[in-house]
């Protein structure tokens, strides 16, 4: 497996550093650099091409949330993984609205570090578990007090996989947990793509928050 190359930003150097040091103990991860706030992590990206970046929101000049959309305009193979001390839904709809592939909390363990890295190496998005198993709840009510029509496209069949997607579930897990099979749910996920323009679930996920599907 080819080294899968990471970028951190964070304006606290021993956060950045011990962070580095756990990257670095993973075989087949490399950190290629390190910046203090989200200017200096675009303008790293001019001469470097990492698979991954991992920074906070906030940070001076250019936090976290803004860099992200800016990387996503510029660098649109490059993934980004939110490390922060936030704990609340409303920087998680920002981030993921902002077209980040992970939201992960610094309070954390090493292991779902690791685990947030692999999920999105391998293409999927990955939301912290402190906040993945009230996503449904929060954006439910969110979506009932402001925005109670948007429901169209998406039938109902599929806002209740889109609402799984959301939650972190693979196509596996959502067959069982819906009582479908692997390849009802995998048509799904084909025909959403299709209807919404989607290439990756990282946009299924920005649709869903943004048009209140979960």
């Amino acid at each position: 497996m080819e080294t899968y190359r990471i970028i951190l930003a964070d304006d606290h150097t021993i956060i950045r550093q011990g962070i580095r040091r756990l990257i670095e103990e993973i075989p087949g991860l490399q950190v290629l650099a390190e910046a203090n706030d989200g200017l200096e992590l675009l303008s790293l990206l001019q001469h470097n091409a990492p698979d991954l970046v991992i920074a906070d929101i906030t940070m001076p000049v250019i936090g976290g949330i803004e860099a992200t959309r800016e990387i996503r305009k510029l660098y649109p193979k490059v993934k980004v993984l939110i490390l922060t001390m936030h704990k609340r839904f409303e920087y998680l709809q920002h981030v993921i609205s902002a077209g980040a592939h992970g939201y992960l909390l610094k309070e954390d363990s090493n292991d779902e570090l690791a685990q947030a890295i692999d999920t999105i190496r391998k293409g999927h998005t990955y939301i912290t578990r402190s906040l993945s198993s009230g996503m449904s709840e929060y954006f439910s009510r969110l979506c009932n007090n402001e925005n109670p029509q948007m429901r169209e496209p998406i039938t109902e069949r599929e806002k209740g996989i889109l609402r799984l997607i959301a939650e972190g579930k693979s196509s596996r897990e959502i067959a069982v947990i819906l009582g479908i099979s692997l390849r009802t749910v995998q048509n799904h996920r084909a025909n959403m793509r299709q209807k919404l323009g989607a290439k990756k679930t990282a946009d299924l996920i920005k649709y869903a928050v943004e048009k209140c599907y979960v």
